[in-house]
C-alpha cells in the first residue's frame, strides 16, 4: 500500500530552554578587594517558535522529529556580563497550522500568513546577578537569582487546509476530475470510491491574471461527522474554505437527499459551516438531457443556487468560475 506523503497532525514533545544563573560576584581591583558586587544576569532560555512557510503544503517534514529542545541560556559572569541566550527552535509549518497543548487541548497558537513568527513556548527567564539587588543598607548582596526552568509538554500540530473554495461530495462524484479541469492539479482519479485520500489543492487561473484556490477534499460519507470512513481528518480542512461547492453526480439516485445528508453531516460536526456560501454543481451533466435537467433542478433546494457541469465536455465551466468568483468577493 502506498503510503501517502501528506501528513496533517503530529504529536510532538517540545521543552523550551532554562534561564542561565544570574552571577554572584564581587568586584576585586588591586587597592579594594571588595569594590561591590557585579555579576552579570544569566541569558533567557531558548525558545520554541513557529513560522509560517508558504512552500510547505504538509507536516511531513517533522514526521521524525519527535523532540523539539531549545537551548539554555548561559550564566552571568563578572563585570556585569549578562549570559548568553539559549538558542531558539525555529519549526516552519504550512499555512493554515494550529497548535495544542495534548493535556488541556488547548489552542496555544496559530499560523495563517507566509512569514509570521509566534514565540509558541518561551524558554526560562535569566536569573538576576547579584549587582541587581546592591543597596544603601545592604552594598554587598551575597545572593543572585538562579535562572527560570523551561517548559515542557507533548504538544500537537494540526494543519487544516487553506482553500478558497472546498468541494465536498460522496466518494467518485467527480470532485477530482472537475479539480483536474477546472486547474492545473492532477488528483489521482479512478473509478472507485475514495480514489482521494488526501485534500489536493489547485489555482483556477481567472480574468486579468486573477485567481483563485481551490480544494479537492476526501469524500464524505454518512455517519463522516462520527469517525466513519475519513472522517473528522476530512471534516476539519472544511472549515479554513470561505465557500463550499457541493459536487453532485446527475447519476444520482436521489440529488436532494445527497445534498441534505452532505449538508447534515457538516451541521453534526460545526454548526457554523452552515454559515458558509454554498453552490451546487451537478457534475457528468453530459449525461443529461434538458429534461432530466428540468427535473433535477425542481427537486434541489431552492434557496441554494446549483449549475450544471461536465468535466468531460466543458459544459458549465466557465458560468462555473464566474459565480464562484462573485461569490468569493461579494460585498
Amino acid at each position: 500500500m502506498e503510503k501517502s506523503n501528506f501528513v496533517d497532525q503530529i504529536r510532538i514533545f517540545c521543552r523550551s530552554g532554562r534561564g542561565g544563573a544570574g552571577s554572584r560576584h564581587f568586584l576585586r581591583t588591586k587597592y579594594n578587594p571588595k569594590a561591590g558586587p557585579d555579576g552579570g544576569d544569566g541569558g533567557r532560555g531558548g525558545h520554541i517558535i513557529l513560522k509560517g512557510n508558504k512552500n510547505l503544503w504538509t507536516l511531513l517534514h517533522l514526521r521524525y522529529f519527535k523532540n523539539v529542545l531549545a537551548g539554555n541560556g548561559e550564566p552571568g559572569g563578572s563585570n556585569n556580563r549578562s549570559g548568553r541566550s539559549g538558542k531558539d527552535i525555529i519549526i516552519e509549518v504550512p499555512l493554515g497550522t494550529i497548535a495544542f497543548d495534548e493535556l488541556t487541548g488547548e489552542k496555544e497558537a496559530e499560523i495563517t500568513k507566509d512569514g509570521d513568527e509566534v514565540i509558541w513556548i518561551k524558554g526560562g527567564r535569566g536569573g538576576l546577578g547579584n549587582s541587581n539587588f546592591a543597596t544603601a543598607t545592604n552594598q554587598a548582596p551575597e545572593y543572585a537569582q538562579p535562572g527560570e526552568a523551561g517548559r515542557e509538554a507533548w504538544k500537537i500540530l494540526e494543519l487544516k487546509v487553506l482553500a478558497d473554495v472546498g468541494l465536498v461530495g460522496f466518494p467518485n462524484a467527480g470532485k477530482s476530475t472537475l479539480l483536474s479541469v477546472l486547474t492545473a492539479a492532477k488528483p489521482r482519479i479512478a473509478d472507485y470510491a475514495f480514489t482521494t485520500l488526501q485534500p489536493n489543492l489547485g489555482i483556477v487561473e481567472y480574468r486579468g491574471h486573477q485567481s483563485f484556490c481551490i480544494a479537492d477534499l476526501p469524500g464524505i460519507i454518512e455517519g463522516a461527522a462520527e469517525g466513519k470512513g475519513l472522517g473528522h481528518r476530512f471534516l476539519r480542512h472544511i472549515e479554513r474554505n470561505s465557500a463550499l461547492l457541493f459536487v453532485i453526480p446527475a447519476d444520482s439516485g436521489d440529488h436532494r437527499k445527497e445534498f441534505t445528508i452532505l449538508l447534515s453531516e457538516l451541521e453534526h460536526y460545526n454548526p457554523e459551516l452552515l454559515h458558509k456560501d454554498f453552490l451546487i454543481a451537478v457534475s457528468k451533466s453530459d449525461l443529461l438531457d434538458e429534461e432530466l435537467m428540468h427535473s433535477i433542478s425542481r427537486d434541489l433546494p431552492a434557496d441554494v443556487p446549483h449549475l450544471f457541469v461536465s468535466s468531460l465536455t466543458g459544459r458549465g465551466l466557465s458560468e462555473l468560475k464566474d459565480t464562484l468568483w462573485e461569490i468569493l468577493h461579494k460585498g
